[in-house]
């Protein structure tokens, strides 16, 4: 009989090792729930805290998806992404207002029927909004980084003004739908109808997007084209189709953001949606660009260490997600789940 190659041990254990780095980033949001149990110590105040990081999470994690693939798709830094997430929210409140009947009624399929026309109509202005934005704004300066800062933080500034204008200068307060209002209660702690439904929204939505990329061919030329562009054009695919197509759900899902966070916060402002992309950002880098999978892990990270920080040291909530970049960073440079691009 033939003795085992001595080296079969070894690269058993590097491939385990290979494996443990891969699944490291999935693991760091585990951990930081359970580094906020014993840091908290008392269980309901944990669960109401971890809830609302989560919502918060996915909330933030909608609005950065489609930033994070127009970025490792088209090599574009959009500033103006914050636009779509304000006008999203001026939209679908507007609808929310106008179905004031269904929103103020108590019941629960009607109150849910309002919320997903007023997602329906700000994901298509919005969509529309971004085809535009791409065609005037964006395309004449691809390939130029600092112009795309330039433009695209011009092209924010004039949506917001354009919101003065049709929506008027003051903030908008709301009341969320009759039925989502107020909280249950779940082993002793107090959980917010709402966040459990955010929960469960962007649950559903990053596992609807994982399937499209993963499962459909539109998605294997998106994840191709974000990994090596030239190679899907000489394939005979029209890769400007798939950057076209790609920016419209990136605005568009910033308006269901948009719409999602304003419920949460209860007002809306124009400026709503520049304030959150210092968060948004943040989830894209630490994510690794390009990558939706990353960009998740990155919100629900940033979502639960804003509500723990908060709770047990408020002045260090400013600055948590700041260190939290750092410190991943550090670890990683490309971010937790960067796309390799082919050289």
């Amino acid at each position: 009989m033939t003795a085992a190659p001595d080296h079969a041990p070894t690269m058993t254990r590097a491939s385990l090792f290979h494996r443990l780095g891969q699944a490291a980033p999935v693991l760091l949001v585990p951990i930081l729930i359970l580094a906020g149990f014993l840091a908290i110590g008392a269980p309901s105040s944990w669960l109401t805290l971890t809830v609302s990081g989560l919502a918060m999470g996915m909330m933030i994690f909608v609005m950065a998806s489609g930033l994070t693939l127009v970025f490792g798709l088209m090599d574009v830094i959009n500033f103006g992404h914050g636009a779509f997430i304000s006008l999203g929210a001026f939209v679908g409140i507007s609808v929310l207002l106008a179905l004031s009947g269904w929103t103020e009624a108590p019941s629960l399929v009607l109150n849910l029927a309002a919320i997903l026309l007023a997602i329906a109509a700000a994901m298509v202005l919005t969509g529309a909004v971004g085809w535009g934005f791409e065609r005037v704004i964006v395309r004449p300066v691809y390939g130029a980084h600092l112009k795309q800062i330039l433009v695209t933080v011009g092209g924010l500034i004039v949506v917001e003004q354009l919101i003065h204008v049709i929506w008027g200068p003051d903030e908008i307060f709301l009341n969320r739908p009759e039925t989502l209002q107020g909280a249950i209660t779940f082993a002793g702690a107090a959980l917010e109808k709402y966040r459990i439904l955010a929960v469960a929204l962007g649950l559903a939505i990053f596992l609807a997007m994982r399937l499209v990329l993963r499962r459909t061919k539109i998605g294997l030329i998106v994840r191709a084209g974000v990994q090596n562009g030239q190679m899907v054009e000489s394939l005979g695919y029209r890769l400007r189709l798939v950057f076209i197509g790609v920016f419209v759900a990136g605005s568009a899902l910033a308006g269901l953001g948009g719409v999602m966070w304003g419920l949460y916060q209860g007002v809306i402002t124009a400026g709503m949606g520049e304030r959150m992309m210092i968060l948004v950002f943040i989830v894209v880098i630490i994510g690794g660009l390009g990558s939706v999978e990353g960009a998740f892990i990155g919100a629900l990270l940033v979502g639960l260490m804003q509500n723990y920080i908060a709770f047990l040291e408020p002045k260090l909530a400013l600055v948590s997600n700041i260190g939290l970049m750092t410190a991943i960073l550090m670890w990683r440079p490309q971010g937790m789940m960067p796309v390799v691009k082919a050289k």
